[in-house]
């Protein structure tokens, strides 16, 4: 009943629902006095529509946190004469008492309930309205559906005291309910008298009553000739419960599970159990024990045992009472039993923890209503993805997704899940992974990282994304990615390597997307965080990945965005630049990632007067000698002063040093570089260096400009003729020869 991530394209009816869902106002719906929706009079759904909007709406509350769930949506679907409902599945919170009244007039012949703890026993009474058509009801993990408040009568003051009080409503039954053939009561709470409520059901054809224990099962015999699925997970059972179930001869499942890890448990499985079930049990195809400790050993001796091709015939089966079985079953569940790991089990699925198939066969059975057997199931798969090589890739990666997305607020979920998620998600994997698919990974990472700001699942997610093609793949998602890595590096205390990788994120994140991206994430605090970390790691003398990221971040995020290099003097930005070259003089990376945003600071008019004081331009004339990383910090230097220089000497608002020193030394750094030096930068457009083109204010501007083109052209032209052609700058370096300021040996190069 719930939905498997699938891979292949999304159905024009799901792409439309989709829409209308996030689009209530604009297509099916208008507000009522600003709040409540209602539905246009001329709209006429029919119950595959219907079904599949709610059902979608269930969905998207759950999994897609930027969705915003209507306080009135289910009363849409009030009035049978334009909405019609037929099956619906509703989940957890999302679900409250008078959404369930507001559809009671729907003629409902599926109705599942999970987990929905926020209904009380109004909805029972509500139930009693689909009592006439409902043919499949669950309501498992419902825990209040059989509370209702008392009020105390008497004064008042007393009910002030004691406002309401849970009582269990004792006299609710099934009756009425002439068509009900499925039933889920799964962890239905205990004091409900299960064999008085179920009474008034003519036949039953399957009832699942996991979690509930029951010391008599005998009302069970009443549906001998129509019970066909019974499922009786974590009851303790004794043999008097084995006499039962051995009557209800039309079982098609057996489900007699139960999680070991949960409590004491007295009953032992048997050989005897196990022949008694083959033998009057005749139709079943399908069997749980996971979870059981065989008293005594049902299988055959090891010799024979490991004889022969493997095989799931009957008559060959390594379990011994399995070998009177007509025909291998369809489904047997092993998982965390001894009998798993033998050689041949004679059934075309086994659920157990011997080899992929084994635990991918367990997440799938187990997911919906099972997460603490899934997480280990999961766990099982994170080992087999991070030492062996799946062969099932698409499948592991469809079910655990499945789980996270289930299970959003199970932390075991969530830690196992996402650690498997990275092993699945890497490389060597890639080519087999569809658009889609790799898009609803990184939802369900997002998701996990919004909901647990809890160390391990944090660090999971953020080395997930870190699989994928930044910042290609996140595009779709890119405010949303943003904010949470930015919500991880602002949070006081910090995990090392957590903070290492989110900075790395951010940094890819900001590298080659459009300005306004850019603009967007600095407005989210991007340059705030970043020069918060820089501070951080100066106060602790560090220079380390942290720092060096960081650098380069605010060097991408602040490229062609003027607000963003405006944020950056504001906070105090070229205090830290001092401080850092003061503190790390020797590291040549750090020297070069603060000069590249100093050079993006520099291409803004309105910001340069701010640069312009003896100390900056001191340090940026002594850097121009730097031969850190190349030439690459002299180069940023030396495009920093170009542009200061672009401004005239009346801009020059200093009397030390002086400018025509400072030009001095420019024209002899440039002199000094290599014109086939390879390159650390990576340019989107080359207009900053272009407007330095057509000017004779100041020669040496124009010299550097054209010999970043020459060597950026002549070392990479397929990258940069193209650029170069595109905008504009073959006519404006055609001028500039013309030009008699120009110097000789600039008309050279420009030639």
């Amino acid at each position: 009943s719930f939905k498997m991530a699938s891979d292949s394209p999304e159905s024009l009816m799901t792409l439309c629902t989709d829409y209308c869902l996030r689009n209530l106002e604009g297509t099916l719906c208008y507000l009522l006095d600003n709040e409540t929706l209602r539905l246009h009079p001329d709209i006429f759904l029919p119950s595959e529509i219907c079904d599949k909007l709610v059902n979608e709406y269930v969905e998207l509350v759950k999994t897609d946190s930027i969705f915003e769930p209507h306080e009135s949506f289910f009363t849409l679907f009030s009035d049978p004469r334009s909405t019609r409902l037929a099956r619906i599945h509703l989940r957890e919170q999302i679900v409250q008492d008078q959404d369930l009244e507001a559809i009671r007039k729907q003629d409902l012949v599926e109705l599942y309930l999970t987990n929905c703890e926020k209904l009380t026993a109004k909805s029972l009474q509500t139930l009693v309205s689909f009592s006439h058509t409902l043919i499949s009801l669950s309501l498992f993990g419902c825990c209040n559906i059989f509370y209702e408040e008392e009020n105390p009568g008497g004064c008042e003051d007393d009910c002030l005291v004691n406002p309401t009080r849970q009582v269990l409503v004792k006299d609710f039954t099934f009756e009425g309910f002439s068509r009900l053939r499925f039933l889920n009561l799964g962890r239905l709470i205990e004091g409900v008298n299960v064999e008085t409520l179920l009474r008034p059901l003519a036949s039953l054809a399957a009832l699942d009553l996991s979690g509930i224990q029951l010391n008599d099962v005998g009302f069970l015999t009443q549906w001998k000739d129509s019970l066909v699925s019974l499922v009786l997970y974590n009851m303790d059972l004794s043999e008097e419960h084995i006499q039962v179930i051995a009557q209800l001869r039309k079982l098609r499942h057996l489900d007699i599970s139960r999680d070991h890890l949960s409590s004491y448990y007295k009953f032992k499985l048997t050989r005897r159990v196990l022949n008694l079930f083959v033998e009057n049990l005749v139709n079943l195809t399908s069997l749980d024990i996971s979870g059981h400790t065989m008293l005594e050993n049902c299988t055959i001796p090891s010799m024979e045992e490991k004889m022969g091709q493997t095989s799931i015939e009957p008559a060959k089966s390594s379990i011994a009472p399995f070998r009177g079985l007509k025909r291998p079953l369809q489904f047997l569940g092993l998982f965390e039993t001894s009998l798993c790991r033998l050689t041949h089990i004679p059934a075309y699925k086994v659920s157990g923890d011997k080899n992929e198939e084994q635990v991918l066969n367990a997440i799938e059975a187990y997911t919906e209503h099972r997460p603490e057997i899934t997480s280990r199931a999961i766990n099982l798969l994170f080992d087999i993805a991070r030492i062996e090589r799946c062969s099932q890739l698409l499948r592991a990666l469809q079910l655990v997704i499945t789980a996270l997305k289930c299970h959003k607020d199970d932390k075991n979920i969530q830690v196992t899940g996402s650690a498997a998620l990275f092993y699945l998600t890497n490389s060597e994997y890639r080519m087999e992974q569809s658009v889609k698919l790799r898009h609803q990974v990184i939802q369900v990472v997002l998701n996990g990282m919004e909901s647990y700001q809890e160390v391990t699942v944090q660090r999971n997610c953020c080395l997930t994304l870190c699989n994928f093609s930044i910042p290609e793949e996140l595009e779709f998602q890119y405010r949303r990615v943003n904010e949470l890595l930015l919500n991880i590096l602002n949070q006081s205390r910090q995990d090392e390597s957590i903070q290492r990788i989110a900075v790395h994120l951010c940094n890819a994140l900001v590298c080659q997307v459009d300005n306004d991206h850019k603009e967007a994430v600095g407005k989210m605090g991007f340059v705030m965080t970043m020069l918060k970390l820089i501070q951080k790691k100066l106060a602790d003398k560090t220079c380390d990945q942290v720092m060096e990221f960081s650098w380069s971040a605010l060097w991408n995020i602040t490229d062609e965005t003027p607000d963003n290099c405006e944020m950056f003097l504001n906070y105090s930005g070229m205090k830290l630049f001092l401080e850092c070259l003061k503190e790390f003089p020797e590291k040549q990376e750090l020297h070069r990632n603060m000069l590249g945003l100093l050079g993006n600071v520099a291409e803004v008019k309105e910001l340069r007067p701010q640069l312009m004081t003896s100390q900056f331009i001191s340090v940026f004339s002594n850097l121009l000698e730097s031969k850190a990383d190349g030439i690459e910090v002299s180069y940023n230097a030396c495009g920093v002063l170009s542009h200061i220089m672009f401004d005239g000497p009346e801009a020059w608002g200093i009397c030390e040093p002086h400018r025509e020193e400072v030009v001095k030394r420019m024209w002899a750094a440039i002199q000094s570089w290599d014109i086939n030096s390879r390159r650390n930068i990576n340019y989107r457009s080359f207009e900053p260096i272009l407007r330095l083109l057509p000017q004779g204010i100041s020669p040496v501007s124009q010299h550097w400009a054209t010999w970043a083109l020459y060597n950026l052209v002549s070392v990479y032209p397929d990258k940069y003729c193209p650029l170069l052609i595109k905008e504009g700058g073959i006519p404006l370096l055609k001028d500039m020869i013309k030009m008699a300021s120009a110097r000789q040996e600039t008309k050279e190069m420009a030639r």
